[in-house]
């Protein structure tokens, strides 16, 4: 059995509103950016307007963002203020999650992601998103781990307090009901 990574005519559509919406309220979020344009890659990009879809399904608010001025892509990332809510108490990847011996988160942000088939923001992209839209003030986000790091055992996460962005470190194998995971779609 084959997975279908396509939404139907009703699903599309709706999406599209929803998205539509979205983009005309924060316009502040991509000012240099016409919704034509997206709309037109949208519906030529079926398989990525699935994967928008599953980022509005677990509450991650995807909205439009150019994560990088001189490279002028728009990305698709989860602007939710806090962090997605169906995307919480989960480990950083399949090893932390099956390391732990009790209490196994249900899920991993590695995985869920590459589900998703959407990227999990790295160090950079979180900075540049928080300069955008103040996010994580009170959750937090796995965030892409360097393999240095990763293969010492640690992932990293971003959060916003104090009004500073901070990059901290955890074990892989942790999980917090507060601490989810943000990821992104290149249009």
């Amino acid at each position: 059995m084959s997975t279908t990574y396509t939404l139907n005519n009703e699903q599309e559509n709706h999406l599209i509103e929803l998205l539509k919406k979205r983009f005309e309220e924060n316009i502040s979020r991509h000012p240099e950016i016409n919704w034509k344009t997206v709309e037109e890659k949208l519906k030529n990009q079926p398989e990525k307007l699935w994967s928008i879809n599953q980022m509005e399904l677990t509450g991650g608010e995807p909205d439009v963002i150019i994560l990088n001025e001189k490279l002028n892509t728009i990305y698709y990332i989860d602007c939710s203020i806090e962090s997605p809510k169906d995307r919480r108490s989960f480990a950083y990847d399949l090893v932390g999650q099956t390391s732990r011996k009790e209490h196994q988160p249900k899920n991993n942000a590695i995985d869920s992601a590459k589900q998703m088939k959407i990227e999990l923001l790295d160090e950079q992209d979180y900075r540049n998103l928080q300069k955008i839209i103040t996010v994580d003030q009170k959750t937090s986000s796995w965030l892409k781990t360097p393999e240095s790091i990763r293969e010492l055992g640690g992932a990293i996460f971003g959060d916003y307090r104090y009004e500073t962005v901070f990059i901290y470190h955890n074990g892989a194998q942790s999980y917090y009901a507060a601490r989810g995971f943000r990821g992104k779609i290149e249009l």
